[in-house]
């Protein structure tokens, strides 16, 4: 991704301009995605668009997305509010 595209979420994100867009659901990982950001090319913004197949691509984010799940054991004192919030490899 370019550094460009990073910085203009980021300072979308800082400003407040992410706090009341259209989003769209991640199925794999539960976050909510801008569906537009100023300065960044739409299909960016999700993942799986930026793959040709799509197969592979929701084989690496399960593979990933339960990597973020195994690693987030470590954290055993974390609020139930905050674990809650982990999407739907729960």
């Amino acid at each position: 991704m370019k550094l460009s595209y990073t910085r203009a979420m980021v300072q979308a994100a800082l400003e407040g301009e992410l706090n009341h867009v259209e989003t769209v659901r991640d199925q794999i990982f539960g976050l909510n995605i801008p569906v537009h950001v100023a300065g960044v090319p739409d299909e960016v913004l999700q993942p799986n668009k930026t793959w040709a197949d799509q197969q592979a691509y929701e084989k690496k984010a399960k593979e990933l997305a339960a990597k973020f799940h195994e690693n987030f054991k470590k954290f055993a004192n974390v609020p139930a509010e905050i674990e809650e919030q982990g999407g739907p490899l729960k």
